[in-house]
């Protein structure tokens, strides 16, 4: 009798431990664009959930889709864009997303939702994160005349002032929208001649940069400068000489969302990750930080400044939107043609 009841104890005992420190040493795996979420939520989840958070970084998307597909790395948690998520479903890199783990769901927009089945259809492996525009940032003392086109990035008279994006579905969708072509175009006479204008501005162009725009454009290292629109309001807020724009001929829309590769070592961590995430007040806390537009309807009635909350480049108004793309999964051929064409470019 003895031994059972010390047996009984020390089985109780072992189970309140396991119930008191449940996610005790375990571990969430991100990997995320660089400076996209506000460090200090990584501390508030761990403390909340006993879960602690590995972080590693990616540039584009072109550079994170070879270490998922690989699988070398295992991943829990992953921030892809829209026609990324759509290859990535295609190819079977993706778990579906048990949504009984992630009841802050409610909380994004559904307007968002919706968008997000043109990549997504059934809403079953994303969640959205961020979106935003894709335009031209430009120092108002260093041009002629207020930007309001697509022309400028290519204007022999801003030589050595250029700062073009380093992303192949950007600068050629840039490109075929200035052209008057559809930024998802499979017709390769189209793409050949965005290439022939990409090439010409080559020698134009001071550097192909993502993330190092930012501080160039503050510093006042070139007039111009290709920029997502929350990298704009960031530089905006910097330095008072520069300007946002969505050029007139169109641009891409896109929206960025978290989602939970198939090799993952801890599916319901990266749920409970994302349904973090997706609460009100962090949304508000990593959209103050990183300044890139929410689709969580609560966090956006929380912003208090009214300069950002009424913020055209935040929160673009209907007929901006209605002259931008979203960017589709092309397939694997042309993909691979479009990275070629874009090879071909940077190698002159």
């Amino acid at each position: 009798m003895k031994k059972i009841i010390v047996f009984a104890v020390m089985v109780s005992a072992l189970f309140l431990f396991t119930a008191c420190s449940k996610g005790s040493g375990e571990k969430v795996y991100v990997y995320n664009w660089g400076e996209y979420i506000d460090p200090e939520v990584f501390e508030l989840f761990e403390e909340e959930t006993g879960i602690e958070v590995v972080d590693d970084y990616f540039e584009s998307n072109e550079e994170m889709y070879p270490k998922i597909k690989a699988g070398a790395v295992q991943y829990d948690v992953v921030c892809p864009s829209d026609y990324m998520i759509q290859k990535m479903i295609d190819e079977d890199l993706l778990a579906e997303i048990n949504f009984d783990n992630v009841p802050n769901l409610k909380n994004i927009d559904t307007s968002y939702l919706k968008s997000s089945e043109t990549f997504d259809p059934g809403n079953k492996f994303s969640v959205p994160y961020c979106w935003g525009t894709l335009g031209i940032l430009y120092n108002k003392t260093m041009v002629d005349e207020p930007i309001d086109s697509w022309s400028a990035i290519f204007d022999e008279k801003y030589s050595g002032n250029i700062l073009m994006i380093d992303s192949v579905r950007d600068a050629f969708g840039i490109t075929l929208s200035y052209l008057g072509y559809d930024m998802n175009t499979t017709n390769e006479t189209e793409l050949d001649e965005a290439k022939a204008l990409l090439q010409e501005q080559y020698p134009l162009v001071q550097a192909y940069v993502v993330d190092q725009v930012r501080d160039k454009m503050i510093g006042e290292e070139a007039a111009l400068g290709v920029i997502y629109s929350g990298e704009a309001i960031y530089t905006k807020r910097e330095n008072e000489n520069l300007e946002y724009v969505v050029p007139k001929e169109g641009s891409n829309v896109w929206i960025d969302a978290w989602v939970i590769p198939k090799n993952c070592r801890n599916k319901e961590n990266a749920e409970a990750f994302i349904n973090f995430i997706c609460d009100g007040e962090i949304a508000l806390k990593n959209f103050e930080y990183i300044t890139y537009s929410t689709p969580n309807s609560i966090a956006r009635d929380m912003i208090e400044d009214e300069d950002i909350k009424n913020s055209q480049v935040a929160f673009p108004p209907q007929e901006v939107l209605d002259r931008c793309t979203t960017f589709r999964y092309l397939g694997e051929d042309f993909e691979a043609m479009y990275n070629n064409k874009w090879n071909e470019v940077k190698t002159e």
